[in-house]
């Protein structure tokens, strides 16, 4: 994936974002994901098994990826973008119930001290890398006053994780005219997965992560449901990984399929430490923060349940233990932090007249948790499966999770139980 753009010019950033978009299209009809191979974690997932199963949840990414070779800041290479999810689709209105959780707060969501207040999200919701959260939520404010009617204040809430290993992310590569691609692409339908959007360059346990997505379908009382949910995977040890409880990253060590580095070692990167040498007689397994599980991942959960916002924090709480049955653990160099929300109440920001809402009373819950811990579990695979080796700044190479490999292990597991 990363070959086929990476010769991108730099005459114009519409083009570029124009052109990423495409491709973001075209990789969501040709991604692999986990079912793909067989495996199959439990519960029944929508239609498309992504967010956009919820209905009216739209979702677009601009994929940035140019240059190869030594980092050189603000010239590249640059391996980032921008993923945006509109609550309820391109023509609003944006008010929707929600709420928002920290497991380990290394890391930014913007917008979170309102959003806590009032238990409404009023803008879409955005995630890119670190040091574009800036950009990417000035150039919303900008979309909305060009896109929504009557529109006056909003506080835009942007998440991140950090792609600084594959990716130029002190270059401030993100300009506007990415943010409004990603916002004016979002559709529902299939979501491109992997090395795409925000999570263009990103690792997650390890082997190269990015953007995933799924849903489940729940039946609770005499209605059904749908949960859906969207990540950015940059986080977690290799050993540590999980799958449906199955070791999958003690059987595929980093001597094995191991992130490293060709550039020579005059090239001066600061992550040398992180990494270790390809083909080197330092062949061991590397230390330091990818080893330690550093990195982030944002979570959002969406879902056509009536919740209020005490409800969906409780939702939050729950991507937390999908997390840790992958083997995760918020350590203190990651931020880990989830956002939830439900459109089911529509009126909600009606300032005339009292608003009637509805709920699904607390006690019939279970079957909403379990499906935010089924999605997300799944959400965080099918990020690795869709994902393909990259190359990025200073020659870093991140390996893709072998597919092999992982089918052998779980069918393995399979027979066994």
């Amino acid at each position: 994936m990363a070959g086929s753009r990476a010769g991108l010019g730099r005459s114009s950033i519409a083009a570029v974002a124009a052109l990423a978009l495409a491709a973001s299209s075209l990789s969501a009809q040709a991604n692999t994901r986990a079912r793909d191979l067989g495996v199959e974690l439990p519960g029944t997932p929508g239609p498309n098994n992504a967010i956009t199963d919820v209905g009216q949840v739209a979702v677009g990414q601009t994929t940035i990826i140019e240059g190869e070779g030594r980092r050189v800041r603000g010239r590249g290479p640059i391996r980032t973008g921008v993923t945006a999810i509109l609550p309820r689709g391109l023509n609003g209105p944006d008010s929707v119930f929600a709420s928002w959780y920290r497991l380990n707060g290394n890391g930014e969501m913007t917008g979170v001290a309102w959003l806590e207040e009032s238990g409404i999200l009023d803008t879409p919701f955005l995630i890119t890398n670190t040091h574009s959260v800036g950009v990417v939520r000035d150039a919303t404010i900008g979309w909305m006053l060009d896109h929504r009617p009557g529109f006056s204040f909003a506080l835009p809430v942007v998440a991140e994780t950090a792609d600084a290993l594959l990716n130029d992310m002190d270059g401030f590569h993100v300009k506007p005219e990415h943010v409004a691609a990603a916002l004016d692409g979002a559709r529902g339908g299939r979501v491109a997965e992997g090395n795409v959007g925000g999570g263009t360059g990103m690792i997650c346990h390890g082997f190269k992560g990015g953007t995933g997505t799924s849903s489940r379908v729940v039946t609770v009382g005499d209605a059904r449901y749908t949960v859906g949910v969207l990540v950015q995977c940059n986080y977690g040890s290799r050993a540590r990984l999980r799958v449906d409880g199955v070791p999958v990253g003690e059987a595929i060590p980093m001597s094995d399929v191991g992130i490293c580095f060709t550039i020579p070692p005059d090239s001066g990167t600061k992550y040398r430490q992180f990494i270790r040498r390809c083909g080197g007689s330092d062949g061991a397994s590397g230390g330091g923060p990818l080893e330690d599980g550093s990195g982030s991942i944002i979570a959002v959960a969406a879902t056509d349940a009536p919740l209020l916002p005490h409800q969906l924090q409780r939702i939050t709480r729950r991507v937390a233990l999908a997390i840790g049955r992958m083997g995760g653990l918020g350590e203190n160099s990651s931020g880990d932090i989830f956002l939830a929300f439900s459109t089911a109440n529509i009126a909600i920001r009606r300032s005339d007249s009292v608003v009637p809402v509805s709920m699904v009373p607390n006690a019939m819950m279970n079957p909403l948790f379990d499906a935010t811990v089924q999605a997300t579990e799944e959400s965080i695979l099918n990020a690795m499966v869709a994902a393909e080796t990259m190359v990025g700044a200073d020659g870093v190479r991140v390996p893709e999770l072998p597919h092999d490999r992982l089918r052998q292990l779980w069918q393995a597991a399979r027979r066994q139980r």
